[in-house]
């Protein structure tokens, strides 16, 4: 068989959510490793007073097509964006456009979807479900049309802890979602990300089709460059409000699976689907659980270790305290820290600011930041398990070459390595930070150790002069746990003494 390389040349490809995360590192890993390829049109919305043309330029000026624009400097010819809109209806694409795309497009991958867990369900449904059916429609008027690869999520069945290759009956029939009693699901988006299978499945029949199911989506591993983020969604945004010192605690399983997935991997996999689709044309649609819990495990607790390591050793600027956040099971004692750590300081520091003529923040901050992590909370306090038959069957499909340039074999994942090299994605890419402002900032976090011992020195004091001092067993018991300490001390000079 063809490489995957060699089958992409001369192909035209549809691409929805080109200027999202995933679909940016889609753009740039076709251009860049199957050079060939003829045409990519992006289905694009104007978006915050900008044209669709401008929002593609935006994104290709990005760092991340660094890698294509030296090895082709006019790759932007390759790119045609398309006037869409996924809420109107037949996506809002004029009749030529209709027309162009019918004529010659040959793989199309269906990126674009809401990814917020707290979209109202009407938009959610528009999104994720009807504007899939209305693609599929589209997709069944191409002539020349080989794949077509959806792009769903590993959680779309959470409600099972065992999850196969397969697609399940929906959580409700789509002509009865008016009349549904209940969500059954944690979030709107896993909700409508199941129906949409349902949806997919049933074009099956008609049409080659692959779905990915990656589970949660982070930071570049190795493609094009190690550690590239853009967003602040999921983990990256807990990550840099640990590194901000903003985030104290975090109430998650420090024993559970925490299924991260490199967005380069998933990509690879998707556009080696899209070959294996297109070349085998399979005669059900094949489902691809892109996951790590069940290959190359990864737990909660040693993600808090590894991301408070290195934000200690490549500090975050302007940092609101030290790095130091605790993953904790336990509700009150989630509650006790959020009151501690949070709310308290925040108030204080807001006060802070009213009394110097700005305006307060902290607790507006902290309201947001509560938010986000409890809606992450159901996926941080369980484990679910993948098969993963079809991604290790897809795997020993490819040539040798090709699972080099194509590399989804998460068993090579060094998990350090790779988290130490997303917290400093997070500093560079994100909040665009440079490394050479590091000493400043190691210099920063020394200078808030200083006020934080400064403080408990106040405060040991405060408690001393209200407390201690004005009763006599206070004091006697103050001075006996002091002499103890001190004899503690006294033997353990005489110990080594002895020993050396």
């Amino acid at each position: 068989m063809a490489s995957i390389a060699d089958y992409y040349a001369g192909k035209n490809v549809l691409i929805t959510g080109a200027t999202g995360f995933m679909g940016k590192v889609l753009v740039e890993k076709l251009l860049r490793s199957c050079p060939e390829v003829r045409t990519l049109y992006l289905l694009v919305r104007p978006k915050a007073g900008q044209s669709m043309q401008e929002r593609v330029s935006d994104m290709m000026k990005c760092k991340l097509f660094d890698r294509v624009r030296e090895d082709n400097p006019d790759f932007h010819q390759k790119i045609v964006p398309i006037s869409s809109e996924l809420t109107q209806p037949a996506l809002a694409i004029s009749p030529e456009d209709v027309e162009r795309l019918t004529s010659c497009v040959n793989i199309i991958f269906h990126c674009a979807a809401t990814i917020r867990f707290d979209e109202p369900l009407k938009h959610a449904l528009q999104l994720n479900v009807i504007a899939t059916q209305q693609l599929l429609s589209l997709a069944q008027q191409m002539h020349h049309l080989q794949a077509f690869i959806h792009i769903s999520t590993a959680y779309a069945n959470c409600n099972r802890r065992h999850i196969d290759e397969i697609i399940y009956p929906p959580p409700v029939e789509p002509k009865n979602l008016l009349s549904a009693p209940e969500l059954r699901r944690p979030n709107t988006y896993t909700y409508t990300k199941a129906l949409a299978e349902c949806v997919v499945q049933r074009e099956s029949s008609k049409l080659s089709i692959g779905i990915i199911r990656p589970s949660i989506v982070g930071a570049s591993w190795q493609e094009p460059f190690p550690g590239w983020i853009d967003n602040f969604n999921g983990p990256s945004g807990v990550f840099i409000a640990a590194g901000k010192g903003i985030l104290r605690t975090m109430r998650a399983n420090n024993d559970a699976v925490a299924d991260l997935i490199p967005v380069d991997v998933v990509i690879n996999l998707t556009l080696a689907a899209g070959w294996y689709t297109a070349v085998h044309r399979p005669k059900a649609a094949l489902v691809y659980n892109c996951t790590t819990g069940g290959i190359n495990p990864f737990h909660w607790g040693e993600i808090e270790h590894h991301v408070m390591s290195s934000f200690k050793r490549n500090p975050l600027e302007q940092a609101f305290r030290r790095p130091n956040a605790n993953i904790t099971s336990n509700y009150l004692m989630n509650q006790y820290w959020v009151l501690v750590s949070h709310k308290f300081p925040a108030l204080i520091y807001d006060l802070y600011l009213r009394l110097s003529g700005q305006k307060p923040q902290m607790m507006r901050i902290f309201n947001r930041l509560h938010k986000a992590i409890g809606l992450l909370e159901y996926f941080s306090s369980q484990d679910w398990e993948w098969n993963s038959e079809n991604m290790n069957m897809l795997m020993s499909q490819l040539s040798p070459e090709d699972r080099k340039t194509f590399n989804f074999d998460v068993r090579q994942l060094n998990w350090p390595e790779y988290i130490e090299n997303y917290c400093i994605g997070t500093k560079k890419y994100v909040l665009n930070e440079d490394m050479s402002d590091i000493p400043a900032a190691r210099q920063h976090l020394r200078k808030l150790r200083n006020i934080r011992y400064t403080f408990n020195t106040l405060l040991l004091v405060f408690i001393w002069r209200v407390f201690i001092a004005r009763s006599q067993m206070a004091r006697n018991i103050w001075y006996f746990v002091v002499s103890l300490c001190f004899k503690f001390l006294s033997y353990f000079r005489a110990s080594s003494t002895l020993t050396n």
